[in-house]
């Protein structure tokens, strides 16, 4: 690695570190939320009937099943989440967002939009930003050459 690439590392790096932390912090502070429990709901309240079998929330998620069992009960404690069995398959267990989660994600939605302006969108020129997404498009079809995560970062694609 030249000195270059490793500048660029680095930094990308200290944005990697720096941002969840930021994310957090902002979430916890204005809605008792983490940035993982808001990214759950987010999920469910995006999602048909607000309800989804619990392998496509983790897989949405990028989280194993155990941890995101152990987020949902903590939800559930909140009553912003309830587990609930398929129609077709007693087996299969959903997670819903209730009207009390659906509240926390609306309620948590601008402060967390602004966070996110402030950080990111807004320290970019219009230019800056569409390098970045060329950029994250190339660094994605590296890390998820099978798309697993695709419907999850092209749900906003035009």
């Amino acid at each position: 690695m030249n000195t270059r690439q490793l500048a660029t590392w680095v930094r990308l790096t200290a944005v990697l570190e720096l941002l969840p932390g930021i994310l957090d912090s902002q979430l916890r502070r204005d809605s008792g939320l983490t940035h993982f429990e808001y990214y759950v709901l987010a999920m469910l309240s995006e999602s048909p009937e607000m309800s989804l079998r619990m392998s496509q929330l983790a897989a949405r998620t990028n989280a194993t099943l155990p941890r995101l069992s152990h987020v949902v009960s903590r939800l559930e404690g909140r009553e912003m989440v309830e587990r609930h069995h398929g129609a077709g398959d007693a087996r299969a267990t959903y997670a819903r967002l209730t009207e009390t989660g659906w509240q926390a994600v609306r309620e948590a939605a601008p402060g967390h939009v602004e966070t996110v302006r402030h950080h990111v969108i807004d320290a970019l020129t219009e230019e800056q930003l569409d390098q970045l997404g060329e950029i994250t498009e190339a660094m994605l079809e590296r890390l998820d050459p099978d798309e697993k995560l695709g419907p999850v970062y092209r749900r906003h694609d035009s």
